[in-house]
């Protein structure tokens, strides 16, 4: 089995259980390959590594069976662009602190590797959005697994989005900014500025303004077929746009416009997780003296 591994930073508390990671790969014979990143954050650290090949992002991962991310939701979200369009299976090792996409506990490693072995488990297919713009702006990894969004920058004073749905006009959000989640992204950035909680699989993105001048403006749900354009205007000439963890400034001439990409990330699930279970968990529902 050809198994690939990343992770964007490797810390004291972390590294014990990558080792594990490996030991209990290579005791069960697989082929390991680990990102460039993770080789060297792990050359900081005095222990044994496994034999194995380096990988770079411009590498091509075709033929892996899984790629291992170890460390929090934001590894996860930096593994997806690692595997682009190519189908990987990824299994999210949390190692980091929240863990809504990474949900495979630290402590469990050696029962998540005989499930995959076992074929334990099943996939969950999370939709990707992706950005068209007339600038290169992310050297072709136009997509992100959370949310795209446009914030001020280089000034305290708000921005004006102007937002069109399928070419029709939607509305002109003076805001901070303006975030376009995926379901999966829904309990990210957008929902500690207001936005609705939205199933995995629901067929929607979620529109979100930062701090709107407008208090009446609120977060709105629309369906992922829709293609949604923006034209940015402020005090500024530059503003700030991300995908995920990715951040770019850009002029306000730019052309921008995001829709579902057309592949998906594939997330293994072991047997028995749920998502109510991780919202209960990671929100801390019913956290409460009268429980």
């Amino acid at each position: 089995m050809k198994i690939a591994l990343h992770a964007k930073a490797v810390n004291p508390d972390s590294v014990f259980y990558i080792q594990q990671v490996f030991d209990e790969l290579s005791a069960r014979g697989a082929e390991l390959y680990i990102s460039k990143p993770l080789q060297k954050n792990l050359s900081k650290f005095e222990h044994s590594l496994p034999e194995a090949r380096m990988f770079s992002r411009n590498d091509s991962l075709e033929g892996m069976d899984f790629i291992f991310s170890l460390g929090g939701d934001g590894t996860l979200l930096d593994t997806v662009t690692y595997v682009g369009d190519l189908g990987i299976p990824i299994v999210g090792i949390n190692t980091g602190r929240l863990g809504f996409l990474a949900t495979m506990p630290k402590d469990r490693i050696r029962e998540v590797v005989d499930a995959l072995y076992n074929n334990y488990f099943s996939h969950e297919y999370r939709t990707l959005i992706h950005l068209d713009a007339d600038q290169d702006l992310f050297e072709g990894r136009n997509f992100g697994l959370n949310d795209f969004t446009i914030l001020k920058k280089d000034t305290s004073s708000m921005i004006v989005v102007h937002t069109y749905i399928d070419g029709e006009f939607l509305n002109s959000y003076w805001a901070d900014g303006l975030i376009v989640a995926t379901p999966t992204g829904s309990t990210g950035y957008s929902l500690s500025c207001g936005g609705p909680l939205v199933l995995p699989q629901s067929n929607n993105f979620v529109v979100t303004p930062v701090s709107p001048h407008n208090l009446y403006v609120r977060p709105m749900v629309v369906s992922d077929n829709s293609v949604i354009s923006f034209e940015i205007e402020g005090r500024s000439n530059h503003f700030l746009v991300s995908l995920d963890s990715r951040s770019r400034t850009v002029d306000a001439g730019i052309q921008m416009a995001v829709r579902k990409e057309k592949f998906r990330a594939k997330l293994v699930k072991l047997t028995g997780y749920n998502f109510f279970d991780t919202l209960r968990q990671k929100l801390n529902w019913g956290l409460d003296n009268r429980n």
